[in-house]
């Protein structure tokens, strides 16, 4: 049968037009103008099929590379070889395109018919050449002509970029190429350690962000290079197809949270915050269905998807560049390289840019000018934050300066002077006393409401317990939190949501008794009182004298009546010097909860059934 199959092939050869003369000193031949093809959407054709056709059935390849982008049919090339020379020679056949999922070559010469199965969705191992891409090794013996077929069937790209190499020229050529993936590869692994330890050096999470973006990216690019199936994962078929859309969402996924985090979108537009969420969750979603839908679905949706997310990050990086800030200047430029890149690849991908070398590594070429200029923007978010500690200290030191200057012009004086001179230093001591306890008192208050702050706080009430515990006196804690504030806030803005704050603290300062009741702003919308010496009714009533004051609240909003209301959590008992601190805020925090659980508006002491308060009318 085989010979047969020879015999019709050889019948068949004397039409071919366009053949390749192999020559002994050539080196590498592109196979692009030798390539005939025939698609067969059927997936019905076979070898004996094809050596019986017509001339006429097969269509020429005028294009720069043979591609022909997404679709199911089953693709035959063939290219004819002829060796006109008097030496054996040896030729290695590569197909640059690692992800094909289906390639079977036949190598017909007048010996027989040689052969190889290959494609991704094979183990690598499988492979006749072990190599990245698909490469075999074909033999032509002197005069011979060698008629090379190949089937070719994915649910990636069609692509079949062909050459033709002399064996120690593709191996030099090969070496060559790893050096620059290395290269890349290198800088990749390079910029995720040093941000790694900035990140835990500095805890900032846009560092954490960034450390993930730039890991995933040489991921996605390696899995598509095959790289990653030859050296990570060479037994997973099918992981090898899911890698290229988990990878490349895993950029998208953690390129907008670092997006989010880094340009504070947040702040900067509720709706362009909303639009990086989504990027978020759609990211995430096509990372859950890459599992099981079927690549050619999957691909299809994330390549889109990915450029949008370029999109959106260049535009808020270019908006943040223009309303000022170096480091937003540097993120603009980095996404630009990463979205050309990105368009670049999408564009080969969807046949209407060629495969060519830049097409190829437009993205490792984007991707690593992108991680090296978000390096340099985080870089220059240290270096603003280092220069304004600088600023601090340099202040701080000119203060110190001036003091010491002071003194030592004191000191002369009061060799010199009279008592009158010692008054005034003594004056002048008092002073500085005086300013370092306004100083004192700013850092111990809370800007917006006037409260003391969550620093003066743990401070006052680790002293209280203390006492408290060592002479066996009752303290009492209120934990208060404004109902509904979050939503509060997405309905009229943060500036009255401020407003807000500051006539709740009000409220509160006005429900205490004893200049010894110490009231603080906790974080956020809550608040926080400790009762030094308080047994449970006194905190019950100072509590629901604080709730009832925030009820009563008249707040308007643009000449409209707004109801405020709060829940309170009370925790009281008489501490012993081996009991925790955290104790009596946990339990606090509990009654709060409670209070919220059961309906808001009310006062919970901790350890009680039900709530103090039973009247909580919310809106």
């Amino acid at each position: 049968m085989r010979n047969l199959l020879i015999f019709l092939l050889l019948l068949c050869n004397t039409g071919w037009a366009e053949t390749l003369q192999l020559k002994e000193d050539s080196y590498q031949e592109s196979l692009t103008n030798y390539i005939y093809y025939i698609e067969d959407p059927s997936h019905s054709l076979t070898l004996p099929d094809l050596l019986q056709l017509d001339d006429s059935k097969w269509k020429h390849n005028s294009e720069q590379t043979f591609n022909h982008g997404y679709n199911a049919s089953t693709w035959w090339l063939r290219i004819t070889i002829d060796n006109n020379t008097s030496d054996k020679l040896s030729r290695l056949l590569e197909i640059s395109y690692p992800v094909l999922d289906q390639v079977n070559l036949y190598a017909v010469t007048q010996q027989g018919i040689n052969e190889f199965h290959m494609g991704d969705k094979k183990p690598f191992h499988d492979r006749p050449v072990r190599h990245r891409n698909f490469v075999v090794p074909i033999k032509f013996q002197p005069g011979e002509s060698v008629d090379v077929f190949l089937e070719v069937r994915s649910a990636s790209a069609i692509q079949v970029p062909l050459t033709l190499w002399e064996e120690e020229h593709f191996f030099n050529y090969d070496q060559s190429q790893t050096i620059i993936h290395g290269i890349y590869y290198g800088i990749m692994f390079v910029m995720v350690v040093y941000n790694l330890f900035v990140y835990l050096a500095v805890g900032e999470r846009s560092y954490l962000y960034y450390v993930l973006f730039v890991s995933c990216t040489p991921l996605f690019l390696a899995s598509l290079t095959g790289f990653a199936f030859q050296y990570l994962w060479p037994n997973a078929t099918r992981w090898n197809d899911q890698a290229i859309i988990v990878f490349l969402s895993g950029v998208v996924f953690f390129g907008a949270l670092f997006t989010r985090e880094f340009l504070n979108v947040r702040q900067l537009n509720p709706l362009l915050n909303q639009f990086a969420i989504g990027l978020v969750v759609g990211a995430f979603t096509i990372i859950s269905l890459s599992f099981f839908l079927p690549y050619s679905i999957s691909i299809r949706i994330v390549i889109p998807f990915a450029t949008l997310a370029c999109l959106y990050a260049l535009s808020i990086g270019y908006y943040r560049w223009f309303n000022g800030g170096l480091s937003a200047k540097y993120y603009a430029i980095a996404w630009t390289s990463f979205l050309l890149g990105g368009i670049t690849l999408a564009l080969n991908k969807y046949t209407i840019l060629p495969k060519t070398p830049f097409t190829e590594y437009a993205t490792q070429i984007g991707s690593a000018m992108e991680v090296i200029l978000l390096s340099f923007a985080l870089a220059e978010r240290i270096n603003q934050e280092r220069r304004m500690r600088f600023e601090a200290q340099q202040d701080a030191l000119t203060t110190e300066r001036e003091l010491r200057q002071a003194r030592e012009d004191a000191l002369e004086i009061q060799r010199q002077a009279t008592e009158s001179l010692e008054q005034r230093v003594q004056e002048r001591t008092k002073e500085l006393e005086e300013l370092n306890k306004k100083l004192e008192e700013i850092s111990d208050t809370d800007q917006l409401t006037g409260l003391k702050n969550r620093r003066y706080l743990d401070r006052i009430l680790e002293e209280e317990f203390a006492r408290c515990a060592r002479y066996q006196r009752n303290i009492s804690l209120l934990l208060m939190d404004i109902d509904h504030f979050k939503s509060f806030n997405d309905t009229y803005g943060h500036l009255v949501g401020d407003d807000c704050l500051k006539a709740v603290s009000d409220c509160v300062k006005q429900g205490l008794r004893w200049p010894s009741d110490r009231p603080a702003r906790y974080g956020g919308e809550e608040f926080c009182v400790v009762l030094p010496e308080t047994d449970i009714e006194g905190s019950l009533t100072v509590a629901e004298r604080i709730r009832a004051n925030v009820e009563s609240l008249e707040f308007q909003v643009k000449n409209k009546l707004v109801p405020v209301t709060i829940s309170i959590g009370v925790a009281s008992f008489t501490p012993s010097m081996n009991d925790n601190l955290q104790s009596i805020i946990a339990q606090a925090d509990e009654a709060l909860y409670a209070s919220k659980e059961n309906g808001r508006n009310r006062v919970t002491l901790y350890g009680a059934q039900e709530s103090h308060t039973q009247n909580a009318n919310l809106t």
